[in-house]
């Protein structure tokens, strides 16, 4: 084995599987695949490099108001301030010590996402089966290769049925690649596009199946030569994080203006211009929300982490702010609203319905077994030891030939698949050609509805005899009746075939055998979580390419529908003009007989009457529609690579009622974002008030730049980000979908800024007042002790404070008041709250921190005013939401 083996596609399939030291019966051993994992390094390609810590602190650094307030450094130290240079210093660098760590958490958290939602590859090793992460894949790993599967390394080709791959991401050709494993080139400066026996890395499996030896992962495989190509930027921002960066811009400005103004003001008034420059950088700090955009993906990565516990995988992060818009889901039937185990209940051939039970108890015709051996033959899933890969149906044909005693070991030693035809939605069909001792046979399985056309012969009691139209009727009528019973049926049909039999003569003159009915029942959570959704007003509609009586019969058990005339068939669909459709599509709740371009007709309809639409996709088909959805969820067991990586959400569990729980973590994670960002403008608003009105006065500044900075740093900040983690509001889903469109501020959150900012800035001004009065002065007299303006500012220090930390509380629910909440459940704000009150004591009680803050121990009365005035903004907002709770 050589690592600088190159020019594969020139090596034939022995030479290759020599050079590699594999055998192809066998693949490697686990043993052997460790070894060589150790030695080439794991199956990844190498993104951009992350950025060190010390760049990401730096990053924290560069900001324009933080330039300004290192030049509030200088200046304070020149000025002998040295305790103000101190504080303000220690301010910046705390404030970048916030960030980075916010920066490097929501890093860790989108990592594991991205490892989490990494592509798996079915591999042969100890000569089984099984499907691993494409990271572990080593150079001389046989990879099996089946439609929607996206390539995991480059491959050399051993086998090649009816393979095509689509290699645009590579080639930019548009047109998928036809693969052929037995080519062998001499040019090795042959273009990509024109190498048939190679498969390569993040290319797309589109039709046919095939089996290849790994030659080359991670960076050594062509796409990792334009890694770029592939590299995820994880800082990408949601609509909400650019909305909420702007109006911060847009506040900043204001915030700004007014303290331009105020330093206009002041020095008209004749004063302290070098104490005034402070004191208006440090409120333009102060009142910037510069914090909401960090916040904002903070409560994202941790909202979204706890989704993946959830089962719940979110790629895309604008994701989560629609889930709370979504008002449509359209779900597939299989695996997603039922167990996705099907089983085979009920067989019709010309010997009559045979109704499976056990198998000692049961008569097995002749009939019975050419059809359950020609279903496994017909099949490309595998079940060993109870573990099974592939499509549930075909796993459940191999099933019922466990249950009626065949041996399917020995069925696969005698039988050769050397062709087939592979399944798709146009056809409904699929046929393999089999090469046994006694010549080669087709057997053919599908719909009844595109088989029946092509049979012209009837296997009966044994015999084969010319098929009559009550033959057809008779095998209708078993279809129809097993239909309206939930049973989704399969055909089967055979004939003697030639060896070199093309592919396009497969499915003309087909003996037909019989009729399988099988159930996948519904999963027993499914139906509360429809009734959740309903309350929550979000419509399910099913989209299965089921028969239409088949879709009723589930969708009428788990009351999505009441009527067959809720129900409208692919065929139909077709029939009525585009217009019609999006005028009459809101009346459907099922949707049957479908093929995945009438999924993409079905969700732009949908959207075209203004709706929010989920939709959900396993197959490479259903690629167009997952991405056009507003929100396109992907099955992650059954779900092909392709439906993956269109999709916006993964579900690991494939569960409908995944994406019910999905859609109610969005919401609360949207209400956390709202309370944190209430919070922080609200209390700005407060503190510029609380600020300008005075200076505009007349007045004495009521708080110094190093306290309006210690505000900012922990009063502010420690309780937005304790809200964003708020717990699950249990009534969430009781609420209609979010408008996508509305404003931020709707629903009351503009009015309790407004008002909660005013009330704030009013009572710190009254207490900035009470400080001058209880010491027989007031603010408007020039000559003024030291000490009365400190113990003035520290009254409005206190409240200040105390009222935005009591304030908190009560956005925990904007509309519930405390009685009807556990007003402290959120222990991360109980724990904000605290820090924040015991680190203001420190500043009081702490002599060396009292001095520097320059701050005046309260008295009794000062202690009080503090308590209670800074209730007053909690109380009101609590009686505002008694007196709204009692008019609702």
């Amino acid at each position: 084995m050589d690592k600088e083996i190159k020019h594969w596609f020139t090596k034939s399939v022995p030479e290759t599987l020599t050079l590699l030291s594999v055998e192809a019966d066998t693949g490697l051993s686990e043993e052997e695949a460790r070894k060589r994992k150790e030695h080439f390094g794991a199956n990844v390609l190498e993104g951009k490099k992350k950025k060190s810590l010390l760049k990401i602190v730096f990053s924290q650094l560069n900001d324009w108001l933080i330039y300004v307030l290192f030049a509030a450094v200088i200046i304070t130290a020149f000025m002998g301030e040295y305790i103000d240079s101190v504080i303000i210093t220690l301010v910046i660098f705390l404030n970048a010590a916030i960030g980075t760590y916010q920066e490097v958490k929501a890093g860790k958290a989108i990592d594991a996402l991205l490892k989490m939602s990494s592509p798996k590859a079915v591999v042969k090793r100890d000569g089984q089966t099984k499907e691993i992460d494409s990271a572990e894949l080593v150079p001389g790993d046989l990879v099996i290769l089946d439609a929607g599967r996206i390539i995991p390394a480059d491959l050399r080709l051993l086998e090649t049925v009816n393979l095509q791959i689509e290699e645009s991401s590579l080639t930019g050709e548009s047109l998928p690649v036809h693969k052929k494993a037995e080519s062998v080139f001499e040019n090795t400066k042959m273009p990509l596009a024109e190498i048939e026996n190679m498969a390569f890395m993040s290319t797309i499996v589109t039709a046919g199946r095939g089996l290849g030896i790994v030659v080359g992962t991670g960076m050594t495989t062509e796409v990792g030569k334009i890694a770029d190509l592939l590299d995820t930027d994880s800082n990408i921002k949601t609509p909400l994080e650019k909305k909420l960066s702007e109006l911060g811009k847009s506040l900043g400005k204001i915030a700004v203006g007014i303290c331009i103004v105020i330093f206009g003001v002041s020095w008209l008034q004749g004063r302290d211009l070098a104490e005034m420059f402070l004191i208006s950088v440090s409120l333009a700090v102060a009142s910037i929300p510069e914090g909401l955009a960090a916040i904002v993906a903070v409560v994202l990565s941790i909202g979204v982490t706890a989704m993946s516990r959830k089962n719940a995988i979110i790629r895309k992060l604008p994701a989560v702010e629609t889930l709370g818009s979504v008002n449509i889901i359209c779900s597939d039937k299989t695996g997603t609203l039922t167990m996705n185990k099907m089983t085979v209940t009920q067989i019709f051939t010309s010997d009559g319905l045979m109704v499976l039970e056990e198998a000692e108890n049961m008569t097995i015709s002749e009939s019975a077994k050419l059809l359950s051996e020609g279903m496994i033959l017909c099949s490309d899933a595998t079940l060993e030891n109870e573990e099974a890969t592939g499509d549930p149906t075909e796993i459940a044909l191999l099933v019922l030939g466990d249950k009626i005693g065949l041996d399917r070991k020995n069925l696969g030693q005698k039988y050769t698949r050397i062709d087939e035809n592979p399944f798709d939605s146009n056809r409904k069909m699929m046929s393999v050609l089999v090469k046994s001792e006694n010549g080669c046979s087709v057997f053919t399985k599908g719909a009844l509805g595109s088989l029946r056309t092509m049979a012209t012969q009837i296997f009966d009691k044994g015999e084969i005899r010319a098929i009559t139209e009550e033959d057809l009727h008779n095998f209708s009528e078993a279809a129809i009746k097993m239909s309206d019973n939930a049973l989704r049926t399969l055909v089967l049909a055979y004939k003697p075939a030639a060896e070199n039999l093309a592919p396009e003569e497969m499915e003309k003159d087909l003996i037909l055998v019989g009729l399988v009915g099988m159930i996948d029942p519904a999963r027993e959570e499914v139906k509360p979580s429809i009734r959740l959704a309903a309350k929550a007003g979000i419509k399910t509609i099913i989209i299965t390419g089921d028969h239409k009586n088949t879709a009723f019969a589930i969708a009428k058990d788990l009351e999505v529908a009441e009527s067959i005339d809720q129900v409208l068939t692919g065929p139909e669909l077709e029939e009525i003009s585009e217009d019609e459709f999006i005028e009459k599509v809101n009346n459907y709740r099922v949707f049957a007989r479908v093929s995945p371009q009438h999924k993409v007709q079905i969700v732009q309809a949908l959207q075209a009457n203004g709706n929010i639409v989920s939709m959900t996709g396993d197959g490479v088909n259903d690629g167009p529609s997952l991405h056009i959805a507003d929100i396109g969820v992907a099955m992650g067991i059954t779900g092909t690579d392709v439906a993956k990586n269109a999709a916006d959400m993964i579900l690991t569990d494939d569960n409908f009622s995944t994406i019910v729980v999905a859609i109610e973590q969005g919401r609360n994670i949207f209400q956390n974002i709202k309370k944190s960002v209430i919070f922080l403008l609200t209390c700005n608003l407060g503190e510029v008030l609380a600020m300008f009105l005075p200076l505009a006065f007349g007045w004495p500044a009521p708080l110094i730049a190093t306290q309006l900075l210690w505000i900012n740093l922990l009063t502010d900040s420690l309780p937005a980000i304790a809200l964003g983690m708020d717990g699950d509001d249990p009534d969430v889903m009781q609420e209609k979908p979010r408008d996508a469109h509305e404003n931020f501020f709707s629903h009351g959150a503009g009015t309790h800024v407004v008002i909660g900012g005013i009330l704030i800035g009013l009572i710190t001004i009254f207490a900035f007042w009470y400080g001058f009065y209880e010491l027989g002065y007031t603010p408007f007299m020039k000559s003024i002790p030291e000490e009365v303006v400190k113990n003035a500012r520290t009254l409005a220090f206190l409240v200040l404070v105390c009222a935005q930390l009591f304030y908190s509380l009560g956005l925990r629910n904007s509309k519930k008041p405390f009685y009807q909440i556990k007003i402290f459940g959120n222990h991360y704000l109980n724990g904000a709250i605290l820090l924040g009150l015991i680190l203001q004591l420190m500043l009081l009680f702490v002599p060396v921190l009292r001095s520097a803050f320059k701050l005046h121990m309260p008295d009794s009365k000062g202690w009080l005013m503090a308590l209670l005035l800074g209730l007053v903004p909690l109380v009101t907002l609590e009686i505002y939401k008694m007196i709204f709770v009692k008019r609702k």
